[in-house]
């Protein structure tokens, strides 16, 4: 299963999944695949199992020079965002999100749009793990489009509530997932563009035509309306 989609997952890990190889997970995190044998004492590379944890960030070091090093990080952190907030500042950027002419809105470094031009028919609830996304009301044969730019990380229906699922993963925070889709239009590792077609409008259990759109900041579900214009 994807990370974020079926449990939680301890930060620099990844659970394995059925059709999973070292060299796909090692692309997709950016590392290579000696490195990930190295961090998770792998006897035998091939032998990967679905629903293991692997290991897919550096451990961490312990003791003073890692404390350090952790401060020092910190503190270079806590001066660059306060070097970004004067620059926006003098450049007259506000805090709150912008709405552009394309109908896009610019936020958290990536310009989203509306994956389906529809109704809004349920709208997402914190904390609760049902309504982890939005609803759009669609029509058969209607295009779902990616919300933004990005690498496609998951194209498949093996995830429980989800039916054929798209998840887009835009940069390092984000991910954008599209479910309840009749067709899929993208494969795994494909590089989709704003606006392109990913998948087609699929039917609820109910029998009504709906997106299920999600959209998640590190693993975590937030509300996709604070992101589309």
């Amino acid at each position: 299963m994807y990370e974020g989609f079926g449990g939680p997952v301890q930060a620099g890990y990844y659970r394995i999944r059925s059709g999973d190889t070292l060299s796909r997970i090692a692309a997709r995190h950016g590392v290579d695949v000696e490195t990930l044998i190295r961090w998770n004492h792998l006897g035998d590379p091939d032998q990967i199992h679905a629903g293991r944890l692997l290991r897919v960030k550096p451990p961490q070091r312990k003791g003073r020079t890692a404390g350090r090093s952790v401060r020092r990080t910190a503190k270079q952190t806590q001066r660059t965002i306060a070097r970004t907030s004067r620059q926006g500042k003098q450049a007259g950027i506000g805090t709150r999100p912008k709405a552009t002419r394309r109908g896009t809105r610019a936020i958290a470094g990536l310009r989203w749009q509306w994956p389906l031009k529809g109704k809004v028919v349920r709208k997402f609830r914190s904390g609760d793990r049902t309504r982890q996304g939005i609803r759009i009301a669609g029509r058969p044969g209607q295009k779902v489009a990616a919300a933004e730019s990005g690498t496609v990380v998951y194209s498949n229906n093996g995830l429980k509530g989800y039916g054929n699922l798209i998840i887009v993963k835009h940069n390092n925070d984000y991910l954008s997932a599209y479910g309840f889709n009749h067709r899929l239009l993208v494969h795994e590792g494909d590089r989709v563009q704003q606006g392109q077609g990913v998948a087609e409008v699929g039917k609820t259990s109910a029998g009504a035509y709906r997106l299920h759109f999600e959209v998640r900041k590190k693993g975590t579900p937030v509300d996709p309306l604070k992101y589309l214009p």
